[in-house]
């Protein structure tokens, strides 16, 4: 049985899908940060949301996508559907792990102060690259990368763990995103 202060499971999923989002535009301020401090794009929103023209381009997630949408349709996609893909899977990414986050973080009766588990679950998240994208053939296993390039992938994804913590936290905390499944409820 539910205690009045604990979210409803659609309350966490939602809160976590929230929370997830903002957890990616975390992520993405340290990545474009750091871009922009190497002599990169100065535009924030020019850099999100690049043109990706071939599939050749495309990020990992954007190769994901593709590879899940053309099995399913047995239909080859055109380079034009590249950039809408990618970008659909990336913010997909930080929303499902974030709701996963939701989750297992609303399962407790009250969720740690400030998303404590956020940043080793940004890490789980980080690990969880290297373990599906090299069984796909889109990286190396992770004992083929050096410590620098470990590194500079486990940052941010420990920036997208402690915002996603954190604003689920404060959902969390408010009550602010509630979904009721019951009027009683």
């Amino acid at each position: 049985m539910r205690t009045p202060k604990q979210l409803t499971p659609l309350s966490a999923i939602a809160s976590g899908l929230a929370a997830g989002l903002v957890g990616t535009v975390c992520m993405d301020t340290v990545r474009f940060l750091r871009q922009r401090r190497s002599g990169g794009e100065r535009n924030p929103l020019r850099w999100e949301f690049a043109p990706v023209r071939t599939w050749k381009q495309a990020p990992d997630p954007g190769q994901v996508g593709k590879r899940l949408i053309e099995g399913f349709t047995q239909r080859e996609l055109p380079d034009a559907a590249a950039w809408p893909v990618s970008t659909f899977m990336h913010w997909s990414y930080g929303a499902v792990y974030g709701a996963l986050y939701g989750v297992v973080a609303g399962s407790v009766r009250k969720p740690p102060p400030s998303g404590v588990y956020g940043v080793p679950f940004g890490a789980v998240v980080c690990i969880s690259g290297y373990i599906t994208l090299p069984i796909a053939g889109l990286y190396e296993p992770i004992w083929k990368y050096d410590r620098k390039t470990l590194a500079d992938d486990l940052v941010p994804h420990l920036v997208y763990g402690a915002a996603t913590g954190t604003v689920f936290w404060i959902l969390a905390k408010a009550g602010t995103v509630c979904v009721r499944t019951h009027p009683n409820g």
